[in-house]
């Protein structure tokens, strides 16, 4: 039998990052820029901080919250904690930002719930993730690419709270409103087979593979969904392809485990 290297949680709460390496696909809620009103000047130049140099951006922004600069400070200082990495204090710093954005009734509110969201994914805290981003969604005034985006990261968050089936449903409305991003796709093709449904993993991972074909990820998950189709030769092509695109890789590295149950053990030299 077959062992596949699943999605783990580990998989679903890098998402983020992944996305910022696939082809087509737009960046990280964390790095998107506002559209701000005055004082733009003063705006732009914390963006530029928060993503150029994010140590210096920080500073900024802080410095500018001090001043006053409300809840545009408070979401530039979030984006440059979020470009260090810095996970948790900028999901509170997006978090700030939208309860501010309530109170002066800015519409931008709910981008920053679904900035809080992906933070609060990338520091491997779903429940927050989860809370946050209905909190996004149920502003209603999300749209297109942005609204794909934050149902997506529900999704992933559903996922990591072992809620597949409601997560299928954020999943389905993702893939309509963000169709062109390689990496929903592909996590699209793994909740399929995690859920047992096979033609539809096959579905989504060719929707995947026609939008990012060097992706190690995709042949990963190839390699898996032939795997739980009890297909050991397409299974071991694509994880060996996995690996040929992109040795180092963090795909190649689970590639390469699951290519061990195909090791054929070295006979004993015969007695002379």
């Amino acid at each position: 039998m077959l062992t596949l290297i699943l999605a783990t949680a580990s998989f679903w709460a890098a998402a983020a990052q992944i996305t910022a390496n696939l082809p087509g696909s737009p960046p990280p809620a964390a790095t998107q820029s506002t559209d701000a009103p005055l004082p733009a000047a003063t705006y732009e130049r914390c963006v530029d901080l928060a993503t150029g140099d994010p140590a210096q951006g920080a500073s900024f922004a802080e410095e500018w919250r001090v001043a006053g600069g409300g809840f545009l400070a408070r979401q530039c200082l979030g984006m440059a904690y979020a470009n260090q990495e810095r996970w948790v204090p900028a999901a509170s710093q997006f978090e700030t930002a939208a309860n501010q954005a309530e109170t002066a009734h800015d519409g931008r509110a709910a981008r920053y719930w679904a900035q809080a969201g992906n933070a609060w994914l990338a520091a491997g805290q779903p429940a927050p993730a989860r809370a946050a981003l209905d909190a996004a969604l149920a502003a209603g005034t999300l749209a297109g690419q942005e609204l794909g985006e934050a149902q997506f990261d529900r999704a992933r968050a559903l996922v990591a709270l072992n809620q597949p089936a409601a997560a299928r449903i954020d999943m389905d409305l993702a893939l309509r409103f963000a169709d062109k991003d390689p990496l929903i796709w592909l996590a699209s093709a793994a909740l399929a087979r995690r859920m047992g449904d096979l033609p539809a993993a096959r579905r989504d991972i060719a929707q995947a593979y026609d939008r990012a074909p060097d992706d190690p990820s995709v042949y990963l998950e190839i390699g898996n969904i032939a795997a739980a189709s009890g297909d050991a030769p397409g299974a071991r092509a694509a994880w060996n392809d996995a690996v040929r695109i992109a040795p180092k890789s963090p795909a190649a590295a689970r590639a390469r485990d699951a290519l061990q149950q195909f090791a054929t053990p070295e006979k004993p030299a015969p007695d002379k």
